[in-house]
């Protein structure tokens, strides 16, 4: 078990011959060690148990750094084994180790998440941490270092300007980062090793805003061509705004869930590689990100009715319900996912004052409920075959057969209430050849079928819209379904 020493307590410099003893590698946590930032995590998690804890946070930091460190150390725990741990910096310990060099972990985190990692990984000999006095940082962890190790005793690995203190006092410099700023900074270090960054920050943040998901806001335009008024150019200038409105407002929510999941997608087969879990952005920007995105979605509902921004209010508050309690609540879960595509819907209808019929919102909700059940059963069935609880969630093992018998019978309702709907006394009024529609509750009834079939053997990825837009036999009976409703709204027959 490492050493954990006391930052606090004086240090006479060991003052030693270079050559008679191995010179120790010096580890930092946050950002190098770690792709992510302990404090910001527990910062985070702290919010998603009390939120009201928050605002006790300004009396905190009047404390200092320091005192503010340990009082959030002191309500959170900080899982080891669940961090995002860079692998280069995981061969750089192995190597040192096995050159008999002593390795220590030197982070301005607090003691008991440092700790925390230090027993997890079992790589270090003693660990150097914050307390409720000393913020080990800068010059700080410097001056500790050098009281330890001597002047130029240690090799140091770091990925931060407040490193580069450590760095003018240690032996060798490990610096990761692409910043060029930071890598000019430090250049001057006579012994200094750059290692890249990696990952593509542009490319991370089209993951992290799900820019693919903003398919499912394509519902905002079904009223409109429910309607027959796609050619309503202001009508549709409106649907295209409340779109980008809704599709910025839906951004700042996903990233809101995945930085107040991260424990849970960690532990997620799929999830673990999101930007945030597996530490290619920062916490930190996405905290930025979440009210600028809601701001700038703002701001385009403003140029829409009223109504509009009373709905998209309504889609953030259940939002945030579903991240912080109802996620966790067994089939309240997946009707909230239902209710939230469906109220899409009617976020288009309050953009272009086209009033839904009950038709189209009672059929909605069962086919989104469908959807809703094969994700979960989606994630459930891969949580059983590993052996595992599906985390973040309250359905277990023996909810498969339940949660595949309420997805199916949604999706036959939905079916049925389409069938009925073909019969209903507006259909004439608003499609010419109404015979055509018989054909719409055969297609929908295969592309359910089917889609729950390859749920069953697993062929579906947990999120039935990404895979319906990347299966090309779903593609097929969307086209079909457009072929069957033009058809039926010109008028053409061939008898």
């Amino acid at each position: 078990m490492a050493t954990h020493l006391d930052p606090s307590a004086p240090v006479a410099p060991e003052l030693r011959d270079a050559a008679a003893a191995p010179v120790p590698l010096c580890v930092d946590l946050d950002g190098t060690l770690v792709r992510t930032d302990t404090l910001h995590e527990s910062l985070l998690t702290l919010a998603k148990r009390s939120p009201a804890t928050l605002l006790a946070l300004p009396a905190w930091l009047a404390k200092g750094k320091a005192g503010f460190k340990h009082l959030v150390a002191e309500r959170v725990e900080i899982d080891g084994a669940a961090l995002p741990y860079r692998p280069e910096v995981l061969e750089l310990i192995a190597a040192a180790r096995a050159e008999g060099r002593p390795v220590v972990l030197a982070t301005a985190a607090s003691a008991s998440i440092a700790q925390a990692v230090a027993d997890h990984l079992g790589l270090f000999d003693a660990v150097l941490s914050s307390d409720r006095a000393v913020n080990l940082s800068s010059r700080s962890k410097a001056d500790l270092l050098v009281a330890h190790y001597g002047e130029g005793g240690f090799d140091y690995v770091g990925n931060d300007t407040v490193d580069l203190a450590v760095f003018a006092r240690a032996r060798k410099a490990f610096l990761i980062s692409s910043w060029k700023g930071l890598r000019r900074a430090a250049a001057g270090h006579p012994d200094i090793r750059f290692i890249d960054d990696s990952g593509s920050r542009p490319r991370a943040w089209i993951k992290a805003l799900r820019v693919h998901q903003w398919l499912k806001n394509l519902l905002i335009f079904v009223p409109l061509a429910g309607a027959h008024e796609l050619g309503n150019l202001p009508l549709l200038a409106a649907a295209l705004i409340a779109f980008l409105s809704y599709s910025l407002c839906a951004s700042s929510v996903y990233l809101l869930n995945d930085m107040l999941d991260l424990a849970a997608d960690r532990a997620h087969r799929r999830k673990k590689s999101r930007p945030f879990a597996s530490g290619v952005l920062p916490v930190k920007a996405g905290v930025v990100a979440v009210p600028a995105l809601l701001a700038l979605s703002i701001g385009l509902a403003l140029l829409l009715p009223g109504r509009f921004l009373a709905v998209l209010g309504f889609y953030y508050l259940l939002t945030g319900l579903y991240s912080f309690w109802l996620k966790k609540q067994v089939i309240v879960d997946v009707m909230l996912l239902a209710g939230l595509y469906t109220l899409r819907i009617v976020a288009g209808s309050a953009a272009t004052g086209i009033r839904p019929s009950f038709w189209l919102l009672a059929m909605s909700m069962f086919v989104f409920l469908g959807l809703a059940m094969v994700k979960r059963y989606s994630e459930l069935r891969i949580a059983v075959a590993s052996g595992k609880a599906l985390a973040g969630r309250g359905y277990h093992a023996d909810d498969l057969p339940v949660v595949l018998a309420l997805g199916a019978s949604s999706g036959m309702i939905s079916v049925l209430i389409l069938a009925m709907y073909t019969q209903a006394d507006i259909v004439p009024a608003h499609y010419p050849a109404p015979e055509w529609l018989w054909l719409a509750p055969a297609l929908m009834l295969y592309w359910t079928a089917r889609l729950w079939l390859k749920t069953v053997r697993g062929e579906v990825d947990d999120d039935p819209v990404v895979f319906a837009a990347k299966d090309w036999q779903s593609l097929v009976v969307v086209g079909m379904m457009g072929v069957v409703f033009t058809l039926a709204t010109i008028g053409w027959t061939p008898w």
